[in-house]
C-alpha cells in the first residue's frame, strides 16, 4: 500500500495503442494473436515497478517517496528534453473523476483540428472509453491503463511516446487519471500543468488541494452552462484559487455551448508560438 495516497504498489500502467490494436504491459514479454489477427503484446518490466515504495522498520514506516519522485524527475526531464528538441508542447490536464477533461478534450480536437496537430495520452485506472471517444475526432491517442495507481508517471508517458511517436511541431494533451492529489506530485516533462475544475464541484476545491492548484499554471472551470441549476459561487472560487496561486490564470468555459472557449484557444496557441519561438531562438 503507497504511504503518499493509499494506490497498491502493484501498479503495472498497461498502454493500449488504438491504431495498432497492440496492448502493453510493464512486466515479462509475450505476445499473442487474436481471432481477428490483432497481434497483443504484453512487456512487462520489473525494473520499474510501483510509484510509490515503503518500509517498514520496528513498526516505523519510512517513506521513500522522495527517492522514487527523484528517479521519475530524471525520466521526466529527458521527457522534457525530447519534447523541445521536436518543437512539442505538453500539457498535463487533471482534474477529480468527472469533471469534464475528455469532454474539453474532445470539444478543443474537434474546434482546432484544422489549426494544431493534436496527439493524446489517456490515462485511466481501466477501460479504453475515453481513448475510443478521442479516437472518434480522428486524433491519434494511446491509452495508459494503470490498474490499482492513481496517477501517470513519466516512465509511463516514455513507454506512451514510443506507441504514440507524435510528429514535429505539434500538441501532446496527457489526461492524467481523475484524481485531485499524486496528479500534481509527478513532473512528466510537460511544458504546463492544467487543473479542470467543474461547477457542479465545490469552490473550496482548491484551498482544499492546495498543492494541486498550486502547481498549475491554468485553472479552467468547465461546465458554466449548468450555473443557474447549481450552488457554486463563482467569484470565491477564483478567490481560492488566487490566494494559493495568484500567477494562475482562470478560463470559464462550456464544452457543451462553447462559452468561454475562445480565450483558451487563444492561450493554447500563443503557447504553441512560445515553444516554437523558443526552439528557433
Amino acid at each position: 500500500m503507497c504511504v503518499t495516497c493509499g494506490c497498491s504498489d502493484d501498479a503495472e500502467g498497461k498502454i493500449t495503442n488504438l491504431e495498432t490494436g497492440e496492448i502493453e504491459h510493464n512486466h515479462h514479454h509475450h505476445t499473442h494473436t487474436l481471432p481477428d489477427g490483432t497481434v497483443i503484446t504484453h512487456t512487462h518490466d520489473h525494473e520499474n515497478e510501483a510509484s510509490h515504495v515503503h518500509a517498514k522498520i520496528h513498526g516505523t514506516t519510512i517513506s521513500l517517496e522522495q527517492e522514487i519522485l527523484g528517479k521519475n524527475n530524471v525520466i521526466a526531464a529527458q521527457n522534457r528534453g525530447w519534447f523541445k528538441g521536436r518543437n512539442i508542447l505538453a500539457l498535463n490536464l487533471m482534474s477529480s473523476p468527472g469533471a469534464g477533461k475528455t469532454t474539453l478534450l474532445t470539444r478543443t480536437i474537434n474546434d482546432l483540428k484544422n489549426q494544431l496537430p493534436i496527439n493524446v495520452i489517456e490515462g485511466d485506472q481501466e477501460t479504453i472509453n475515453d481513448a475510443q471517444k478521442i479516437k472518434e475526432t480522428g486524433c491519434k491517442v494511446v491509452q495508459i491503463n494503470t490498474g490499482t495507481g492513481c496517477h501517470l508517471d513519466a516512465s509511463m508517458i516514455e513507454r506512451g511516446l514510443e506507441q504514440l511517436k507524435p510528429p514535429l511541431n505539434s500538441v501532446l494533451m496527457i489526461e492524467n487519471v481523475g484524481n485531485l492529489v499524486c496528479p500534481a506530485l509527478f513532473d512528466l516533462g510537460e511544458q504546463a500543468k492544467v487543473v479542470i475544475l467543474s461547477v457542479t464541484e465545490g469552490e473550496d476545491k482548491p484551498i482544499k488541494y492546495p498543492h494541486m492548484f498550486r502547481a498549475s499554471e491554468i485553472m479552467i472551470l468547465t461546465k458554466i452552462d449548468l450555473l443557474p441549476y447549481v450552488n457554486f459561487d463563482v467569484q470565491r472560487c477564483i478567490e481560492y484559487a488566487k490566494q494559493v496561486n495568484p500567477q494562475m490564470q482562470i478560463f470559464q468555459v462550456s464544452a457543451t455551448t462553447g462559452a468561454g472557449l475562445d480565450s483558451w484557444y487563444k492561450w493554447l496557441q500563443e503557447k504553441v508560438l512560445h515553444c516554437a519561438n523558443l526552439v528557433n531562438a
